[in-house]
């Protein structure tokens, strides 16, 4: 038994009326779907659909594929168990009831649900809603927050966002990692006020079509925060929230298996109450059904919950003081092995309850890559000590920042101190190489790689200021630097040019620093470094000009 609903009977549903956002909003909600289908369907130039209207529904990919795809879709669904579907209204009710009663007493008080809560113009709102979800992801909550309430303090509305230069957009954004969110966002917004005539797309499916950055999840949650559509969304949380209740052991990355979870989302999620119940999913999953150590005591959905219903078993199960096994349900598939149980491979863990629930695949260890880097200061500049730093492409790692000079080093390279001698004076002109030190290492973590910066630092003494810079670089203040948009790592490496300066405090142990002195074993890219630095390190005597050219 499934609850498979055939394509043309969801997509039927959908296109009744949604349930209006608020009594004084149907109208704009509905002339504001009005101009998004027509800027879809003049953006795509997509042939009409089944029922003669361009950018309709009916025009999405699912359909498209049309009656091709039914027989793989039979096949996946007999190979699911009921046991791990909601199979009766009345356990969806259940399930909505009791997620949303909690949400109403429980929930946190968050800036951009007090934002989108109280602002009653649209456009406004959804724009909110959008920054808080883009922020949100990969990123901590507490670590959102104050970022939120400076961007929305700084550009309250997409036309100011749309005004704004990257460079403004880069500076409000560092630290916040994943650089190219804020970029999209930007690119998103002028793409709103340019070419939408300033009104943000109101449905999932035109989010997701017409505005660049934005996926299914983000789509999805504007769609159902601001104007109230009934979609559903997944996210990590959902995802682990959604598992759990259904005891979904298998792979969530998997196709087969996000497919799923993204149809019990959308079978759950309350018409009435959309925005907030998605909310609500998401909450629960952040606060109570967490990845480590789940409060299930706490769980408004415990009774509900086939994990837990699968710790109790095998609790009882062990119990020697039983005679037979406890009468519980379990997964049964009607045909071969149910493909969202738990890998055969990987039997129950005893010592995970509930957290059995989903197992991911192993992650891919980031690719690890070294570089050297220079602090080069001008301690007696005109106003004051300056530092130089140099603007990252526009595209690709940090798009746009700006960083210290750097040259990214190869172990199978023979020249790594000319190379970035040459970068040093490409931006500054000729300096006084002997003076360069090594000063330490930081490493840090991007989402893909392991960046390892051997940290040096030049310092101009006695010399005559540089006033003039090439396109592409800009000296500094100590305090301008703190303020401009440089990366988390370039403030860690600045951290140990700061803790190597006479009068200055070492830098924090949680910045992943080693300094020469404190360093007990060094990296391959360090000794590569070594080899090429270690006399300007040891001596004040030039370079031949063999090596310095």
């Amino acid at each position: 038994m499934t609850l498979r609903v055939s394509r043309l009977s969801r997509l039927w549903a959908m296109r009744k009326p949604r349930a209006a956002v608020g009594s004084g909003h149907r109208k704009q909600a509905a002339s504001q779907e009005g101009r998004e289908k027509r800027a879809l369907s003049s953006s795509q130039a997509k042939p009409s659909g089944p029922d003669g209207c361009a950018g309709t529904i009916l025009e999405c990919p699912e359909v498209s594929a049309g009656l091709a795809r039914q027989p793989e879709e039979v096949v996946l669904q007999a190979s699911i168990s009921p046991y791990h579907l909601f199979r009766a209204t009345d356990e969806v009710t259940a399930f909505r009831g009791k997620l949303l009663s909690w949400y109403d007493r429980e929930k946190r008080d968050l800036p951009w649900r007090r934002w989108a809560e109280n602002e009653v113009d649209l456009d406004r709102r959804a724009y909110a809603v959008w920054v808080s979800e883009v922020m949100l992801q990969q990123t901590q909550v507490a670590t959102v927050i104050n970022y939120y309430t400076r961007w929305m303090q700084k550009w309250p509305t997409l036309q100011d966002l749309a005004s704004a230069s990257l460079e403004e957009v880069n500076q409000l954004w560092a630290g916040l990692g994943y650089y190219s969110r804020g970029r999209r966002l930007q690119e998103g917004a002028r793409k709103v006020v340019e070419e939408l005539g300033g009104h943000m797309p109101c449905t999932a499916e035109t989010l997701q079509q017409l505005l660049p950055g934005v996926g299914r999840y983000t789509a999805g949650a504007i769609a159902s925060i601001a104007f109230g559509q009934a979609t559903g969304v997944v996210d990590g949380n959902v995802v682990r929230v959604l598992c759990r209740v259904r005891a979904i052991g298998a792979d969530p990355s998997n196709t087969v298996i996000s497919q799923q979870l993204w149809r019990l989302a959308q079978q759950l999620v309350d018409p009435a109450r959309p925005g907030d119940f998605n909310q609500a999913a998401m909450e629960l999953g952040a606060t109570v059904c967490t990845p480590q150590s789940p409060h299930c005591s706490q769980c408004p959905v415990q009774s509900l919950c086939r994990a837990h219903q699968r710790v109790e078993w095998e609790q009882l199960s062990a119990s020697r003081s039983l005679l037979g096994s406890p009468d519980v349900e379990e997964c049964a598939p009607t045909t071969g092995q149910c493909q969202l149980c738990l890998p055969t491979t990987e039997p129950w863990d005893r010592t995970l309850g509930v957290a059995n629930f989903p197992r991911k695949a192993s992650r891919r260890p980031p690719r690890e890559e070294c570089s050297a880097t220079c602090v080069l200061e001008q301690p007696r500049a005109l106003g004051g000590a300056r530092i130089l730093l140099v603007q990252r492409p526009k595209s690709g790692l940090l798009a746009g920042l700006w960083e210290f000079p750097s040259v990214t080093l190869e172990p199978s390279e023979k020249h790594q101190y000319k190379a970035l001698l040459q970068e040093l004076q490409s931006w500054a002109g000729p300096l006084p190489a002997a003076h360069l030190r090594r000063l330490g290492e930081v490493v840090h973590i991007f989402s893909h790689i392991k960046l390892t910066y051997q940290v040096y630092g030049l310092t101009l003494e006695g010399q005559t200021p540089v006033t003039t810079t090439p396109p592409g670089a800009r000296w500094l203040t100590r305090e301008e630097f703190h303020t401009a948009a440089v990366s988390t790592a370039m403030k860690k490496v600045f951290r140990v040019y700061e803790g190597q300066q006479p009068g200055t405090c070492k830098g924090s142990k949680r910045s992943q620093v080693s300094t020469p002195s404190s360093r007990k074993k060094t990296s391959r890219g360090q000794q590569v470094l070594d080899s090429f630095f270690q006399p300007l390190v040891s001596t004040d005597a030039p370079i031949p000009n063999s090596v310095a050219k």
